[in-house]
């Protein structure tokens, strides 16, 4: 038996695919798969989201475009981050890539699009330059879709004027937040990475968007145990039964990428939600039960309404360190991808 199983349901890429293309309403959907898909795998995810009608692949470096490009040799692939040598530039070029610059020299014989800085205050031009022939495209970055919504749009309208007379070529400047949210931000194409996966750029319910999440996680207890009072379980005594209480101990800690700061947060354990007590460790964690349960009882870490979304709540983080830290090496998890 495997310690936990990852599934990644494509059928719900392909969904929530299509809920942003309907949000969209005829721009162009662009699915950002970098970090290996925000952990799903960028290969499958990106295979699925140009299935269901996105028309590009966003990724953040050279080598990440390289590798989807032997998958995928006639997709449209953008590279976003800053490309850091001239040796990055010509295998770019080989490979048809397309290339964001936002400082520098605009390299020739590829495809570039440039990158204003609208309020994000990080990569991007003060201002843009003439386009010359290479320029395809012109893109900025939000910084508060999903949390302030009058400086979302105001850098929606320094964006619309600054790229007024450049019309004809190809503006993008929204997310994912700001595809579900904002009508005007939609100009000719959106980069949409984490609504793909069918978490929520707000921090709620997937399902409040029409979406639905693709990852799930599942392992088993590996132990049940009876703490008496005063006995306690795990790293630093920070769970002290104070009557009688049934642990579980489940074979998954901050290696897998289940987080140290998870405690609190609750799994389903046949089909009921516990929470999880005491410290987590590198291979294992704690839930408190209410009744024996026998060794191998299924245990839910995401999927089946428990939401990655309530967990980056409990760490005080966002979904996205959270799936992009899952550790699916085959020594660690089994990984099942789901047609």
């Amino acid at each position: 038996m495997h310690r936990s199983e990852i599934t990644v349901d494509l059928g719900a890429v392909r969904h929530n695919a299509r809920t942003l293309l309907g949000a969209l309403e005829g721009s162009e959907l662009w699915a950002v798969v970098k970090a290996n898909g925000y952990g799903h795998g960028a290969s499958d995810v990106a295979g699925a989201a140009l299935g269901a009608g996105a028309t590009g692949l966003c990724v953040a470096t050279v080598q990440e475009g390289l590798e989807l490009r032997r998958d995928f040799p006639t997709a449209r692939i953008v590279v976003m981050g800053p490309t850091a040598s001239h040796r990055e530039v010509a295998h770019a070029r080989d490979a048809e890539l397309e290339l964001v610059v936002s400082a520098g020299e605009i390299p020739h014989g590829l495809r570039v699009h440039l990158k204003l800085d609208t309020g994000m205050g990080r990569w991007g031009l003060a201002e843009l330059p003439v386009p010359p022939v290479e320029v395809v495209g012109l893109m900025s970055h939000l910084a508060t879709a999903d949390t302030d919504a009058a400086f979302a749009e105001w850098q929606i309208e320094c964006f619309r004027d600054a790229t007024r007379t450049y019309s004809h070529l190809t503006r993008h400047i929204a997310n994912s937040a700001a595809a579900l949210r904002y009508p005007s931000a939609r100009f000719d194409a959106a980069r949409c990475g984490l609504a793909l996966y069918g978490l929520s750029p707000f921090g709620t319910d997937p399902v409040e968007d029409g979406l639905l999440p693709a990852l799930g996680w599942e392992t088993h207890l590996a132990q049940v145990r009876l703490l008496q009072p005063g006995s306690s379980t795990g790293y630093g005594r920070r769970f002290v039964a104070e009557e009688p209480t049934w642990i579980g101990i489940v074979p998954v800690g901050y290696a897998d990428g289940f987080r140290r700061d998870l405690t609190g947060t609750e799994v389903r354990v046949a089909g009921e939600l516990r929470r999880v007590v005491g410290t987590v460790s590198m291979d294992a964690f704690a839930v408190e039960l209410d009744r024996e349960l026998p060794v191998g009882t299924p245990v839910v870490i995401l999927g089946h309404g428990v939401l990655a979304e309530r967990h980056a709540e409990v760490a005080d983080t966002i979904t996205y360190e959270l799936v992009c830290g899952l550790n699916s090496d085959p020594s660690r998890a089994r990984r099942v991808v789901l047609g």
